[in-house]
């Protein structure tokens, strides 16, 4: 339980001007204190407006280049099997805007400045309509599409599709700037909670929340000028330096000059004994999961596009206060994780060298992202994402697909994934069944047969890796016999018989008189023929 004193002390710190938050922030330093051990307290005024979190002002940018853009919506799906009480349903709902500032905020701009307004009450409207089993697929992905206008709230769209009266589709779809993917799954599960009480007459008192998000947007932005973002950001300037190159993937098309964010994914399971292996690889090396497979992606990356310095990036959940852990918000962090690579290194060099890399992250891993991107200005391009190009998530042990409400069976619905936030993205999930990877790709760059290769060549490089870590990373074999013998040896197959006892040149001349229009040699733009 958060001690009163220490919630009153920082009420007074960010009640505070600036210049004795910092001298406030350097005392706790000097005696070995950190602000982050102590809570987040509220000290706003009633109808104030607050300003946006970092995050949050990132996301209106974007936002405003592309409003109809559906890159950053924060969908869920969910099949309701059985008699469905759609009065306890909208009453849930209701009772979740209640709860939640962030499903009644709207943001505010008044001058150049911009703030989120927090809404007294939300009507949470649920769009009623019939389909059938055909079109589903077809709706949900509609409804996921539709864009937000973020100057009006709620932030929150539910759509009710009906398929018979004993089968239904909840489809909810949040925009990021309000909302994260860890938020789905706590609107979700007190979703539930809530029908479940309110469909058998009874109330439900779910755990008060100590904050909300606007009180975290407002701790967040006074703990950093204090001088929390200048001692994180030293390590990051210092890791990432002055140059941000671009990672340079073969590309199927030309990159076009604007993102458009379209996108598509491809799921693979991983072969059990494979994945037995990588577990024992990572017990003996010392290093999770998440380590080894971050440091194999980074290692495809380095052999694709022949660079030495890999940078992914690699979302946190920025949830490690017991204050944020319940809240519906933007608290997803991202951070840059940058490996440098050598071809003559073993794979075990290469995990101790990531490992070394994600706990120094870790130790850093409050510095928002915007304020990185902000610091280090790297060349700014509409046609690729600042400071990485591609995203690596680990997930383990996803939540439960299903769950028994009174009278109805929750199942969790798939659906296709039509948008790309960066050139590539690997998810890898860990679950009862073994462990998943799904590849997200910008369909902009790359073809579906292109990223079902990439999927072959990781999962190459990562059995070539379990079975010894000792091989330098340039001797790693990507290549299964198939595809090996196909390139090295079919598409390779040019002997042919040429004339003997006749020179090179005379049958150059022989090509010329009968072809002299053919193209003979080609140098960048210039074609010159055979005459």
């Amino acid at each position: 339980m958060l001690s009163n004193p220490n919630i009153d002390l920082v009420s007074r710190f960010l009640r505070l001007p600036l210049e004795q938050r910092q001298q406030f922030y350097q005392r706790l330093q000097s005696r070995g204190m950190s602000f982050a051990q102590l809570p987040i307290a509220s000290v706003r005024e009633a109808d104030q407006h607050l300003p946006l979190s970092y995050a949050q002002e990132r996301q209106w940018f974007l936002w405003q280049l592309d409003p109809d853009s559906a890159a950053y919506h924060v969908p869920g799906a969910l099949r309701l099997c059985g008699m469905l009480d759609k009065a306890a349903l909208r009453r849930s709902f209701a009772s979740l805007a209640a709860r939640h500032e962030s499903l009644r905020t709207r943001l505010h701009l008044d001058d150049e400045s911009r703030t989120q307004q927090v809404l007294p009450h939300a009507d949470i409207q649920i769009l009623e309509d019939r389909t059938d089993e055909a079109q589903l697929k077809t709706r949900v992905e509609a409804e996921i599409a539709r864009p937000f206008d973020l100057r009006q709230g709620p932030l929150l769209r539910v759509t009710l599709l009906e398929l018979d009266a004993q089968e239904h589709v909840l489809v909810l779809v949040q925009h990021h700037i309000v909302s994260d993917g860890w938020s789905m799954g706590v609107m979700v599960q007190e979703l539930m909670q809530l029908y479940a009480a309110y469909s058998q007459g009874q109330d439900c008192t779910l755990t008060p929340l100590p904050i909300q998000y606007g009180d975290y947007a407002l701790w967040q932005r006074r703990w950093m000028e204090a001088g929390e973002k200048t001692r994180q950001l030293d390590y990051w300037r210092q890791l990432l330096g002055g140059t941000q190159p671009v990672l340079a993937l073969p590309l199927d098309r030309p990159r076009p000059a604007q993102q458009r964010f379209l996108g598509a994914r491809q799921d693979i399971q991983l072969d059990p004994g494979l994945v037995t292996g990588l577990k024992a690889l990572a017990q003996r090396q010392g290093v999770t999961l998440f380590m080894l497979l971050l440091a194999s992606f980074q290692l495809f990356l380095y052999r694709y596009s022949g660079q030495r310095d890999i940078r992914v990036g690699v979302p946190i959940a920025n949830r490690n206060r017991v204050e944020t852990e319940a809240l519906i918000g933007f608290f997803v962090n991202t951070q840059v994780l940058k490996a440098d690579l050598d071809g003559a290194m073993t794979f075990a060099e290469l995990l101790q060298h990531t490992k070394r890399r994600a706990l120094e992250a870790q130790a850093h891993q409050d510095l928002p992202f915007e304020q990185l991107v902000e610091a280090l200005q790297p060349e700014r391009s509409l046609s690729h994402s600042p400071l990485f190009q591609v995203m690596f998530n680990h997930q383990a042990q996803a939540r439960t697909a299903i769950q028994q409400l009174p009278g109805l069976r929750v199942v969790s619905l798939e659906h296709e994934t039509r948008t790309a936030q960066f050139d590539l993205s690997l998810d890898t999930q860990e679950t009862e069944d073994g462990l998943w990877a799904s590849l997200t790709y910008a369909t902009d760059l790359f073809d579906a047969s292109t990223a079902a290769r990439m999927l072959r060549h990781w999962l190459g490089l990562l059995r070539g890796a379990v079975a010894d870590t000792t091989r330098p990373l340039q001797d790693l074999a990507m290549l299964d016999m198939t595809e090996r013998q196909q390139i090295l040896e079919q598409w390779n197959a040019t002997a042919r018989d040429y004339p003997q006892n006749q020179w090179v040149h005379h049958l150059i001349e022989a090509q010329a008189e009968r072809q002299p229009q053919a193209t003979a040699l080609v140098f960048a733009e210039q074609r010159i023929d055979y005459a």
